[in-house]
């Protein structure tokens, strides 16, 4: 599909003022996107669950204005407070995506926003944050233009929502979702997100992930610079490979249900992601002496229960626990007593696959 797709035609519909509210998941990848070229396209595909309770709500307030403004006119709130540390990267978001809708500056806008997780944690609160913002403003549009599809509307919020943060394409919807091309899933593209369009086994419907917090303070290095060490990173071309083998690896892991091989792919990729951040000049360690502790503890307690609980990492100290339904009664017990010691305060959030954003 080419990006001209999402160019549109003359609206049919005038609209003066109004308010949209969507309430936007994060997701968790299992097949890690490292690396991006320009215009938020990713180096390689990557495959992630769709969280429920790990979400952004936005509201978007807006009003016409008498004349187009040279500006974008924008306020912004965060949990109540204004917020405008936060507004350059608003504004660079809104700069990337006029071509696509161009009556933002035809607007004055007011976000409110909230999190029911920590900002900046290592939960992918820029994947919430940047799908809920985008589907506001597709709401936007879907009023100057009601004839829009549905799935224009999906595509169309997932594109805008990746030049905003590129894992952000992958909240639109849920439970499992591709983002990047990839020569064995049809439908995929680097400009926006597809539903995993093949068999998934019973096993992983309604999985679980118990997100440990192991340092909730801001990150060692943002996302951005993360992406931007893989430029001239002496491993980047067997990354990006070792990324498409994995996705085929995986389609035949969620159709088997094999989660013997599905641990060691989401694992691996957690260790491979942590890995390039290692090797890379500068080189940074994202993981804490306790996010160590907490996977040494999984690997023996999976060891002598014959469970199969296993961890994914985002770039952040924190811990992604992830089981089946059936094994949360064993597993569970596990992490309380266990590892919910090594999280910042003893906080974790339990939480599970979810189905993508929803209008307020």
């Amino acid at each position: 599909m080419e990006i001209a797709t999402f160019l549109p035609k003359e609206y049919t519909e005038k609209i003066d003022n109004g308010t949209v509210t969507w309430k936007s998941p994060s997701n968790i990848a299992l097949i890690k996107y490292w690396g991006k070229k320009e215009a938020q396209i990713p180096q390689n595909p990557s495959i992630s669950f769709t969280l429920d309770a790990c979400a952004t709500t936005t509201k978007l307030s807006y009003h016409k204005k008498a004349t187009k403004a040279a500006q974008f006119s924008f306020e912004l709130f965060f949990e109540g407070k204004q917020k405008d540390d936060f507004k350059p990267k608003i504004n660079t978001f809104l700069q990337r995506i006029e071509p696509y809708l161009p009556f933002l500056k035809d607007y004055h806008f007011t976000i409110e926003t909230s999190n029911s997780f920590p900002h900046s944690s290592g939960i992918a609160s820029s994947a919430s944050g940047m799908s809920a913002l985008a589907l506001c403003l597709m709401s936007l549009e879907k009023e100057l233009n009601p004839s829009m599809t549905d799935e224009h509307f999906n595509q169309k919020a997932s594109f805008l929502a990746r030049l905003g943060s590129g894992s952000a394409s992958r909240s639109i919807e849920g439970d499992l979702i591709v983002w990047g091309t990839h020569e064995d899933t049809v439908g995929s593209s680097d400009l926006f997100g597809i539903k995993y369009p093949y068999k998934v086994h019973e096993v992983f419907k309604n999985y679980h992930d118990t997100i440990l917090l192991v340092d909730k303070g801001e990150k060692q290095v943002s996302s951005t610079v993360g992406h931007n060490l893989m430029h001239n990173h002496p491993f980047a071309a067997q990354r990006f490979a070792q990324a498409h083998e994995n996705l085929t690896k995986m389609q035949s892991v969620l159709a088997d249900g094999d989660l013997k091989e599905f641990i060691a792919i989401v694992e691996s990729e957690a260790l491979t992601l942590h890995a390039m951040m290692m090797t890379s000049m500068p080189y940074f360690i994202l993981m804490k002496p306790n996010t160590l502790e907490i996977i040494n503890r999984i690997w023996q307690f999976r060891q002598e229960s014959g469970t199969n609980v296993c961890f994914t990492l985002d770039a952040g100290a924190n811990v992604h626990v992830l089981y089946p339904e059936n094994e949360k009664d064993k597993v569970y017990p596990f992490i309380q007593s266990e590892l919910i010691k090594f999280c910042q305060n003893g906080h974790h959030i339990c939480d599970r696959i979810g189905f993508g954003a929803k209008k307020a």
